[in-house]
């Protein structure tokens, strides 16, 4: 055995020394793993005891009957208590359902599983006039999932009994009154260990309706289950479902259906509106909404849930013809017997209408696409748009005069801007024929260069700046797009007619095609149709108006009038409000520019640059003091 042997060996052995203490488990984690083995032997051993004292009090206090029928009911039992462990009677019972009301919803809940089965919204109806039932109640489920003597139990497989403000529920009325709320409980009772049902042992759902709130108040509590769960348990599990159902009689993907939840003290996310998407969060959240265009359902943690696993999915052959999605998370609560038997929660079943959301202080209103990505587009909706839209709206008016009325109170707004690039585009046109002159000075392509140089110099030299009729134009972008964000999540303009449009929340079909034009659609739009005709008329102005600078482009002047076509298709199935407020937008456009011509005198524009040209060009700042550090280096700047 050579040196080279020995010492590989040595580091080997010393590889493996060094993992196997590095690998070793620490006093903690050894520590940590007794308990937990400690914990299952105990579960066991209880198991093993409540068994054997259950058989003996059967046998002992039932003989007559075990006499009388035979071993059945010891059986049946026992294959119950087999699989269910305490709460085996409570697998056995009948289906009822129970419908809880206020001023704007009905809910119904079922004795098995004791969960929100369906909401009807009262104040609001279907596309084509049904009620309007947010999610599907075939299809939804909502249970608490733990562990007890050894076994997972899942709470939608066990029937819970119904009650009224702490009293056995017989009949009684489960509407709110005109100001006192309403408490519905339902309660999951465990078995003695007689194999009787035990009052003093129940898990409770606990609804709280208030006369004119979508928000329910929805509290679990343990109540005598120290004995029941796991001693050793730290959390528990929730898992709810539901498919969405169609309300609406178009479906954008700019406010499509998807799963909402807010991080505790941080931001709001979605998942993909287009696709289907799976999404699992291990950190604290605070709430989880199902959410679609106008209305949502959101499970809110009173603290927080720990983890939250999300995901939604399209079927490809659903059972209902108003399939929208299938939404489903599954969350986890912190939970003790020290720290508290009761784990407060709520759900909101209502509109996604902004003032009401934002009264929660929830951040619920993230949800309505505002343009959240860009603070200004966010500002102009929530300080601008909406308190005007709001105010109008008080007044009764038709919606279709209230979009006008805002349309003008923003142009009036934006006139100053508009002004000013009026009067950029006038001095464009009347420098446009030395602009000319210089072209034709410089007519090879080598000399573009001196040729921009040349027409940069006369525009210095008469005072205009080509750039100021763009600055203006890029600060009313904000509120373009703001507006566009805006008109389609209104649920303010949600079953509004107007003229023609039956609802100026979803297109205002005129003529249904016998067929579908890609990229377009199977109708057509007048609003959409009049937006396009307005906005090409509009770009035709705005080029003429622009003198010069329209011929220097001429790719660009072929796409403006490109995107207006574009935007044909796009719009077609769009919300007939935006469409109507920008075909408003440029019809009040048209008059300011006629306005315009008949204020602004271009031929005292033209004198006013005529006497700019014999002025002295006036040095910038920083021009000054660029030539001043030159001089000082002994160099000559070029005139």
């Amino acid at each position: 055995m050579n040196k080279d042997t020995i010492i590989g060996f040595v580091l080997i052995a010393s590889i493996l020394i060094g993992y196997s203490l590095w690998m070793a488990p620490s006093k903690e984690d050894i520590a940590a793993n007794q308990r937990r083995q400690d914990s299952i032997t105990q579960l066991r051993e209880q198991t093993r005891v409540l068994d054997s004292i259950r058989m003996s009090v059967e046998v002992k206090a039932v003989p007559a009957l075990a006499v009388a029928v035979g071993d059945t009911l010891s059986d049946s039992y026992t294959k119950l208590h087999d699989q269910f462990g305490a709460f085996a009677s409570s697998s056995k019972g009948e289906d009822q359902s129970f419908l809880i009301e206020n001023n704007v919803m009905k809910i119904n809940l079922l004795s098995k599983g004791g969960y929100v089965n369906g909401v009807e919204l009262i104040d609001y109806k279907t596309f084509d006039s049904l009620p309007l039932i947010i999610f599907d109640p075939g299809t939804s489920s909502f249970d608490l999932s733990f562990f007890a003597q050894s076994r997972s139990i899942n709470t939608k497989d066990f029937y819970f009994k119904p009650f009224l403000n702490g009293k056995p529920y017989i009949n009684e009325s489960l509407k709110t009154s005109a100001s006192d709320s309403l408490v519905f409980s339902m309660r999951l009772f465990a078995d003695d260990a007689s194999g009787t049902v035990d009052p003093t042992k129940y898990i409770e759902f606990e609804y709280r309706l208030q006369p004119d709130n979508y928000m329910i108040g929805f509290d679990i509590k343990m109540v005598g289950m120290e004995t029941v769960l796991a001693s050793n348990t730290s959390f528990l599990a929730i898992n709810w479902k539901a498919d969405l159902l169609r309300q609406e009689k178009s479906v954008d993907n700019m406010n499509g259906s998807t799963i909402y939840y807010k991080h505790v003290n941080d931001d709001v996310e979605y998942l993909s509106e287009t696709k289907d998407e799976e999404l699992s969060v291990k950190t604290r959240v605070k709430w989880v909404s199902f959410k679609q265009r106008f209305f949502t359902s959101t499970l809110i943690a009173g603290n927080q849930f720990d983890n939250a696993d999300m995901s939604t999915i399209t079927k490809p052959n659903p059972s209902n013809p108003r399939y929208l999605k299938s939404m489903e998370t599954t969350v986890e609560m912190p939970f003790s017997f020290e720290s508290s038997k009761t784990i407060p929660m709520s759900f909101y079943f209502g509109p996604n209408k902004f003032t009401e959301l934002k009264s929660y202080h929830l951040d619920l209103e993230r949800q309505i696409p505002l343009g959240w990505s860009f603070f200004l587009l966010a500002w102009i909706n929530i300080y601008i748009v909406i308190p005007v839209f709001s105010f109008l709206g008080s007044y009764g008016w038709n919606y279709g005069i209230v979009i006008l009325v805002l349309t003008v109170l923003l142009k009036i707004i934006l006139f100053p801007i508009a002004y000013k690039t009026y009067t950029s585009s006038a001095k464009m046109r009347v420098l446009k024929p030395e602009v000319d002159e210089i072209s034709a000075k410089y007519p090879k392509s080598e000399d573009a260069m001196k040729k921009q140089q040349a027409v940069m110099a006369l525009y210095k030299k008469a005072g205009a700046n080509p750039m100021s009729g763009c600055v203006p134009m890029l600060l009313q972008m904000p509120i373009l797009i703001a507006m566009f964000r805006f008109f389609p999540s209104s649920i303010e303009l949600r079953q509004q007619p107007f003229l023609w449009a039956t609802d100026l929340s979803s297109y205002d079909s005129i003529w249904n095609l016998p067929f579908t034009i890609p990229f377009y659609g199977d109708h057509v739009s007048l609003f959409t149709l009049l937006m396009t005709i307005s906005t090409i008329i509009y770009t035709y102005l705005q080029n003429e108006m622009m003198g010069s600078q329209s011929t220097q482009m001429p790719g660009m002047k072929t796409m403006m009038y490109i995107m207006p076509v574009m935007f044909l298709g796009l719009f077609n199935n769009y919300a007939a409000g935006l469409s109507y407020y920008y075909f408003l937008a440029n019809v009040i456009t048209f008059g300011q520019m006629y306005i315009f011509r008949l204020v602004i005198d271009e031929d005292k524009v033209h004198a006013k640059i005529q006497e700019n040209k014999k002025k002295p060009v006036k040095k910038s700042g920083f021009q000054a003091r660029l030539e001043e550090a030159a001089k000082k280096r002994g160099y000559q700047m070029p005139k």
